[in-house]
């Protein structure tokens, strides 16, 4: 098991060397620092905590500073557990990058979903609403609380409440490609949560170790692309001046 943290930047779509369109999310992926490392002996259990993007030393209490001066780190906003890890591989205050993942790795990536407030039980479990006509006076409504002889409502009774901001993990994602200068990682589909969403991008629990022979993706030259939109241009200029002689 190995992971990382990163940040949602968004979705587009890439192109592959035959021309088929993937879609794909941009993640944001700075350098994690280990900010502390569990053992069972101490803890119970075998973790590292990493730690992901930097925030001002005034914004972090006492107990903070504390923690990440262990580390000789400044304070972070987003710390993670990592676990059932090899923890030998791993010191305090060591930088982990995404070289730990290779392209067309399959991930599972987890996210805080977005929220969607106070929902009615159509929207938030997809029940079907009653009879709009006919003198009917049922319409959005939860339905039958459960049967008359309990005299209670059952737990487990779907409700209208507070919808979304749960964390949800996307399993079986693939690595499109790296970009290390900009440092970002293109996953391969949608991910949870909204733009600037923090998210943890582990290995697949059920495909553990398993690498996927992906394409290369088409890298458009810049004057390349200009030559074929001149074309184009070209092209669609030709009949209007036609028309008009």
């Amino acid at each position: 098991m190995k992971g990382i943290l990163g940040k949602k930047l968004g979705m587009t779509e890439v192109f592959t060397e035959s021309g088929k369109i993937v879609p794909v999310t941009a993640i944001e992926v700075c350098p994690n620092v280990v900010m502390q490392i569990k053992t069972k002996a101490t803890d119970g259990y075998d973790a590292v905590q990493l730690g992901f993007d930097d925030k001002k030393m005034k914004r972090a209490n006492k107990a903070e500073q504390g923690h990440v001066k262990k580390a000789n780190s400044v304070p972070k906003r987003f710390l993670k557990e990592i676990r059932n890890i090899d923890i030998s591989g791993y010191k305090i205050g060591q930088e982990v990058t995404m070289d730990i993942f290779a392209k067309g790795e399959m991930v599972d990536v987890t996210g805080t979903s977005k929220g969607k407030g106070f929902q009615g039980v159509i929207k938030r479990h997809n029940q079907s609403r009653g009879p709009m006509s006919h003198g009917s006076h049922y319409h959005r409504g939860v339905g039958s609380m459960g049967p008359m002889r309990p005299m209670r409502v059952l737990p487990g009774k779907k409700l209208p409440g507070h919808m979304g901001s749960q964390t949800v993990t996307i399993q079986n994602l693939e690595i499109v490609e790296f970009y290390p200068e900009e440092q970002v990682i293109l996953v391969k589909g949608n991910v949870p949560g909204a733009k600037g969403g923090y998210v943890v991008i582990k290995t697949a629990i059920k495909n553990p170790g398993v690498v996927n022979e992906s394409e290369d993706l088409k890298v458009y030259d810049v004057q390349e692309k200009a030559a074929v939109t001149l074309e184009n241009e070209e092209v669609t200029d030709t009949p209007k001046e036609e028309e008009a002689k």
